[in-house]
């Protein structure tokens, strides 16, 4: 990044290894870290003491970086990369999404792709874990609920599930 490309967090390409936003979160605080270590570094090195150790960065913080061409190289940047993320966070659309158990991984990265397609290019899942709601998932946006569960798949089609069953009874 540099002063005559600054970029803004509308701007920001999400890793799909980056789903929550507590992922996002992390992103901020190890840019933070990042930002200190070097910062350290170059007192060190102009005062002439021992030369710090470079930064270890994250797999999924190399992957933001390389995905939106960023470069650590000023302190500058990195001021200007550190107040964008943290934009970022605040503003990132938050789907809540909440399942009968624990989803993996690999299911909520590849949902997170699809709402980065489909919906929004930074959305992020906040998920949630109900027991008793046995299939299906309830999604939450800031003005919409949805109710894609098994249950309320069913209870529209009660009556036709009674005469159903009524027929394979004998009763009708």
């Amino acid at each position: 990044m540099s002063e005559a490309k600054m970029m803004t967090y509308t701007q920001f390409v999400l890793p799909l290894s980056v789903v929550s936003k507590a992922d996002v979160a992390r992103l901020v605080r190890e840019a933070e870290k990042v930002d200190n270590d070097l910062t350290s570094a170059a007192i060190h090195a102009k005062v002439g003491t021992a030369e710090a150790q470079r930064p270890v960065l994250s797999e999924q913080f190399m992957e933001f970086l390389q995905l939106n061409k960023l470069m650590l190289t000023s302190s500058r940047d990195r001021t200007e990369l550190i107040k964008q993320m943290r934009l970022l966070k605040e503003k990132a659309p938050v789907i809540h999404m909440t399942f009968a158990t624990v989803a993996d991984p690999d299911s909520l990265r590849q949902l997170a792709q699809w709402l980065r397609t489909s919906i929004h290019p930074q959305a992020v899942i906040a998920v949630g874990v109900q027991p008793g709601l046995v299939a299906g998932v309830y999604l939450r946006t800031t003005n919409h609920v949805y109710d894609l569960s098994l249950r309320a798949a069913l209870k529209g089609s009660r009556q036709v599930l009674t005469k159903e069953l009524g027929a394979l009874r004998g009763t009708r």
